[in-house]
């Protein structure tokens, strides 16, 4: 824990983790896509609509 670790605390403040929307939109679209007899497709527009949110809060985030 030297002097690198106490610029980098201070100069910027922790980036937010979008994790969570592609977690959520996995189980979320797996859900839905059973609700209309086709999982598989839910799951892979829940990871594409997760992944999508994730890059848009990183992106929201480096301003």
């Amino acid at each position: 824990m030297g002097p690198a670790m106490a610029d980098r605390s201070t100069s910027r403040p922790p980036q937010r983790g979008g994790g969570i929307f592609i977690a959520a939109g996995l189980v979320l679209g797996v859900v839905g896509g059973v609700v209309v007899g086709q999982p598989s497709l839910g799951l892979l527009a829940g990871l594409v609509l997760g992944v999508v949110a994730a890059i848009v809060l990183v992106m929201a985030d480096r301003r």
